[in-house]
């Protein structure tokens, strides 16, 4: 019997600070991942930030030649269409092989 309690005084003496260094280490690999949550979040903000200021800058340039110049976009929009029939129709090689040149 007195070998038991020794055995388990051993085990203790040596368990308890081995429990408490590896609850240790564990908090700190916690808190390391937290953070690398958190600068990659910040990252992704910042991105996100450039991004959404970016696409303000365009709509405001959009508004501002709408508005201010006073172009009718409407009759804009079907001319670039019409331009783009015409190109279209205009463009390419034929498919015929009875066109071909004989030499």
């Amino acid at each position: 019997m007195g070998e038991l309690i020794g055995l388990a005084a051993v085990v203790l003496i040596f368990g308890i600070p081995l429990l408490a260094i590896w609850t240790s280490h564990q908090q700190k690999i916690a808190k390391m991942q937290v953070e690398s949550t958190a600068e990659n979040t910040a990252e992704k903000a910042a991105q996100y930030a450039t991004q959404i200021q970016r696409l303000e800058d365009r709509v405001q340039v959009l508004e501002r030649i709408v508005t201010d110049k006073g172009y009718d976009v409407a009759t804009q929009i079907e001319a670039l269409r019409d331009a783009r029939s015409h190109d279209d129709a205009a463009s390419g090689t034929p498919m015929s092989f009875e066109s071909r040149e004989r030499v």
